[in-house]
């Protein structure tokens, strides 16, 4: 008689959850940069200091559950996916809190003033990017749908549908991007110069959330097109 623990032992239990518990906190995450950005247009650093706090707190959240999923990966061959497409998501999604944390910690750590009109264009864009992570979720939420249909059915179309919508997220993203960048140089000569410098840098760091964001769906595609 076959045992479930012997199953268990060839199929192993299926990492599909545990990715979607990973990206669910990364989503937490980053998110967690909307109310950020808005206290930092208010000027208000005590919180900005409670909000950096819980994103590295999230961030750290997520750093525990990469490790376990990393950890209790099966290396046998009998998974329903490649062991090596998940690890690929798996790295992509955690760049995700890091970099939001990354970016937290150097308006913080400067104190970073953002004078009107220039911090509701950061608020504007900062929304938008995570809108991308959103959609990631989503996304990563098909996937043991998909497991259970053998890559078929309605759930492909589902998620093809969200990476389309990542790419029209991703572009304009880009679009706003390049909006700030034009606020932002018509401001230089009013802000102090080293200010202005790290301004283009988290510009840049919000900019790679949406484009991680994209790159998730871009995995699960090429996962799925296997």
């Amino acid at each position: 008689m076959i045992t479930g623990s012997y199953l268990s032992k060839i199929f192993g239990n299926s990492p599909v959850h545990p990715l979607q518990q990973h990206m669910y906190k990364v989503y937490q995450c980053a998110k967690l940069l909307i109310p950020f950005f808005e206290a930092v247009a208010k000027e208000d650093l005590q919180e900005m200091s409670a909000l950096q706090e819980q994103i590295s707190k999230m961030e750290s959240e997520a750093d525990d559950l990469k490790r376990d999923l990393q950890m209790q990966l099966p290396k046998g061959l009998f998974m329903p996916v490649d062991r090596r497409d998940l690890l690929s998501i798996l790295k992509t999604q955690d760049k995700i809190a890091n970099r939001s944390k990354d970016i937290s910690g150097l308006i913080l750590g400067r104190k970073m003033k953002l004078p009107s009109p220039l911090g509701e264009k950061f608020v504007e864009y900062v929304t938008q990017s995570i809108e991308a992570s959103k959609q990631a979720l989503k996304t990563v939420n098909q996937l043991d749908e998909l497991v259970e249909t053998g890559f078929s059915g309605n759930e492909i179309k589902f998620v093809q549908e969200r990476i389309v919508i990542l790419e029209e997220l991703e572009s304009e993203n880009d679009r706003k991007q390049v909006e700030l960048r034009a606020t932002l140089f018509e401001m230089e000569s009013q802000l102090p110069p080293v200010d202005v410098m790290f301004m283009y840098r988290v510009i840049d760091w919000i900019g790679t959330l949406a484009d991680l964001a994209q790159r998730v769906g871009h995995r699960l595609q090429l996962m799925l097109a296997k």
